[in-house]
Formats: structure tokens, C-alpha cells, sequence
């Protein structure tokens, strides 16, 4: 057993949904020792993944209120946990993934020192996240894409998504922000990252975004196909965020980008077709496209379907209408689970992290723990 705080910590990370795997440089200590004091990696072992008040957890870490809700409000400033705030109700704390969490809370953190480390634990995350069998983001098509005549669900509708929200808020896309403040990257838009409901409160309580209207908001979805970005809800029907992304700095599509068939680990529930007939050989199409799914040949497109995500940003440039996208078969419709609890449960269980017993037991120790904790 682990006796450093340390390595208890990375041990505790990993054990969440996403997941924090070893490397054999160990960059992912040296991320830790960074971001969390020693009593902070001590402190943050004793929340849970289910949301909670200080009083509870001061309980569980055998700590005075005061001081327990001290350093969760300072935990919070740091974007080392997640709060969630309800009307009429105490705040409460949960625990919260390395990716998708921790890593995006460090918006306005980023140094030279550690954007270093991010990039050399990004691969060793990805490769152990299970994203083929239970991505934490899907991909939807930009609106113009999508034929009048195709059959779209709300959920898979940016602006259907963004239309039932009454709390939104825009914030920088942290993987563009990096790579360009290493030097590398695009010069496309830095503030196109939409977050929705209690997470737009969250953005904006600890300076990560601002809020913005649903016409700013829809507005941003249009300058996302103009200007070529992947539109990427988290995996839920009832999603909470709308990523707008490139291949070139999306810490996710640069990894999904490496592999030889893209199109297996992104949830897209449509493919790009082509008419190679009605093709004029213009080239738009492969120079939009994030994933090189198309390339000219002889002086045509032509499509490479396994590296396809169904993003759209072929269609809407393509002058000759070649390009289309199709509904696939019923059979290769990926599951888009309800809510992002859904979503971390199929995560948790894809890696052998989550079983129904340790839900289970989660859920009774925190009832234990607020029926005992002072009111």
C-alpha cells in the first residue's frame, strides 16, 4: 500500500471514472506535487464522487466545519474539485476526474513548466481512458451540415442544446491556449468553449469563463463552422458543455488523430458520403477536415471511412454538393446515456473501476455520514 500522500493520491485519481495511470517517468507525481499542497492530496482522498456538504466531509476528514469548508472554497479557486450550488441550499463538494475536470480547470494556470508536463502524461491518459467503449465527449455535426431530410435527434442538435439552457457561459478552449502558449498550435478562435447549467455557475464563480446570452452562445456555434472547429458535447443526452475543437491542439482529437481508424472511438452517430462523380477536385474538403478522412487522388476526394467522425465541416464548404452526411445503420448507433452520472458509471465500469458494489457502498457511507454529521 501507498504510504506517500502522493501516491495515495494518484492511487485515489485513478480509481475515478476517467482515470490517472502510472508512467514509468512518473510525470503524473510531478502534476500532483504541482497543483495540490500536501494537505490538500491528504484532504481531497475524503470526498467522493458523490456531491456533499463541508459538513459531511469535515466529518469524514474528522475536521471542524469551519475549517473543512476553509479549504474547500480554497480547493475550489484552484479548480481541484467541483461545487455544486443549488438555490436555497449549502453548497456542495464532490471529487472530480483528472480529464474531463482537473486538467480544464488549470485555464489560468498554464505555464511553461507544466503545459511540459500535460503534454507528456496526455497520451499515457488517453491510452487507458477506455474512450473506444465509453468516450467522454461525442461528436455532433455544425448545423449547416445536416439536410432538412435527415433524421436528427434534439441531443445531437448544437443548437437544440443550447436552446434549453438558461444559465451559459463561453470560455477559452484550454488546449488551444496551451499549444499556443508552447509555440505551436492554430490562430483559430480561443474563446469558443460553451458551458451550460450549474457548470456555466461554476466557470464563471472561479473566473474560467463569462457568461453570455443564447444569441452570443449560438452565435459562437456559427463562428465554429466558419472557421472549421469539431463541435463536442460531453456524452449525454442532458450535456452540460459544447467543446468546439481541432485536430491540431484538442487534447482528444490529437490522440483519437493517431490511431488508424478515428472513427472507432468517436460517438458519431453519422458518417460523410461522397459523390465522386460530382466531385470538382477543389481540395476544400481536405484541408477542413480534422481527422484526414479526405484527400485528393488523381485530382478528386476521396473519403477514408475509417477515419471519418461525422462532423460536417466537409459538407458545407464542398461548392459541388459531393459531400453529404448519412445516418449509420441502427446497429452502429452509439449509446448516448442520459446524464453524465450515466456517463462516468459506463466510464467507471469500462475500466473495471466502478463495480455496482462500490456505487452501492458509496451511496450508504454518505448517508451514514449526513444522518451523523451536525446540522
Amino acid at each position: 500500500m501507498a504510504t506517500d500522500v502522493y501516491d495515495r493520491l494518484a492511487e485515489f485519481l485513478d480509481d475515478l471514472p476517467s482515470g490517472f495511470p502510472a508512467t514509468e517517468s512518473g510525470v503524473e507525481k510531478r502534476i500532483l506535487r504541482r497543483l495540490f499542497t500536501p494537505e490538500e492530496a491528504e484532504f481531497v482522498m475524503h470526498l467522493t464522487l458523490l456531491a456533499e456538504p463541508a459538513r459531511v466531509i469535515a466529518r469524514r476528514a474528522n475536521l471542524p466545519v469551519e475549517e473543512a469548508t476553509r479549504r474547500l472554497q480554497e480547493m475550489e479557486q484552484k479548480g481541484l474539485i467541483y461545487v455544486v450550488h443549488r438555490r436555497d441550499r449549502e453548497p456542495e463538494y464532490m471529487a472530480i476526474h483528472w480529464a474531463i475536470g482537473i486538467y480544464e480547470f488549470q485555464l489560468n494556470k498554464l505555464a511553461p513548466d507544466i503545459i511540459h508536463d500535460f503534454e507528456e502524461f496526455g497520451p499515457a491518459w488517453f491510452d487507458q481512458t477506455a474512450w473506444d467503449k465509453a468516450p467522454q465527449l461525442r461528436t455532433i455535426p455544425v448545423g449547416e451540415s445536416i439536410d432538412a431530410r435527415l433524421e436528427v435527434l434534439p441531443y445531437e442538435r448544437a443548437e437544440e442544446l443550447v436552446r434549453t439552457q438558461s444559465r451559459l457561459a463561453v470560455a477559452p478552449c484550454i488546449c488551444r491556449k496551451e499549444r499556443q502558449m508552447a509555440g505551436e498550435g492554430c490562430d483559430k478562435p480561443l474563446e469558443t468553449c460553451l458551458v451550460m447549467g450549474g457548470a456555466a455557475t461554476y466557470y464563471v464563480r472561479n473566473g474560467l469563463g463569462r457568461s453570455i446570452d443564447q444569441e452570443e452562445a449560438l452565435a459562437i456555434l456559427k463562428l465554429a463552422e466558419e472557421t472549421g472547429l469539431v463541435l463536442q458535447p460531453g456524452n449525454a443526452r442532458d450535456a452540460i458543455n459544447i467543446c468546439a475543437c481541432c485536430g491540431c491542439c484538442c487534447g482528444i482529437l490529437r490522440n483519437v488523430k493517431r490511431q488508424p481508424n478515428p472513427a472507432s472511438y468517436v460517438a458519431s452517430p453519422f458518417v460523410a458520403a461522397l459523390d465522386v462523380e460530382s466531385c470538382e477536385g477543389c481540395g476544400i474538403c481536405e484541408t477542413r477536415c480534422q481527422m484526414d478522412a479526405i484527400y485528393l487522388d488523381n485530382g478528386y476526394a476521396t473519403l477514408d471511412l475509417d477515419r471519418c467522425i461525422g462532423c460536417g465541416l466537409c459538407v458545407t464548404t464542398c461548392p459541388s454538393g459531393a459531400l453529404s452526411l448519412q445516418r449509420k445503420p441502427e446497429a452502429e448507433q452509439p449509446y448516448v446515456p442520459k446524464n453524465l452520472t450515466d456517463t462516468n458509471i459506463k466510464l467507471g465500469q469500462a475500466r473495471g473501476k466502478l463495480t455496482t458494489g462500490g456505487l452501492v457502498g458509496m451511496l450508504v457511507r454518505s448517508k451514514v455520514d449526513r444522518l451523523l454529521a451536525p446540522k
